[in-house]
């Protein structure tokens, strides 16, 4: 089993920032790719980043350029640093975790809510 804790969410203004973090445990945690997930309220699932443990990194195209994923193996921990945010980033943001590619995402945190004002 893998956990997953997320911590950083809240609300800040348009064009502000934010940095999400993420601790997970489990036996697995090391070797796999972990991530980032969003749900606007209203709309379906989305990804948003994710990265290997080789630090290879992930964009979804509609964030790319204002979000930045990094990960810390010796800790297990995946932080997400969000720039210009806008009202439209407000969603609850997930971390996720999958053993390989083809298998992720498996595991979900419960996330964390993100909130921009304008």
């Amino acid at each position: 089993q893998v956990q997953l804790a997320e911590s950083g969410g809240g609300l800040v203004q348009a064009g502000g920032s934010l940095r999400l973090s993420c601790a997970a445990s489990g036996r697995i945690v090391s070797i796999g790719i972990m991530g980032w997930y969003r749900q606007v309220p209203g709309k379906q699932r989305e990804m948003v980043a994710h990265i290997t443990r080789g630090l290879s990194t992930n964009y979804a195209d509609s964030m790319k350029g204002r979000v930045t994923i990094s990960r810390d193996n010796a800790k297990n921990t995946v932080y997400l640093q969000m720039n210009s945010l806008e009202p439209e980033d407000t969603a609850v943001y997930y971390c996720v975790f999958g053993p390989t590619i083809g298998t992720f995402p498996t595991y979900w945190g419960k996330g964390t809510l993100v909130t921009v004002s304008s």
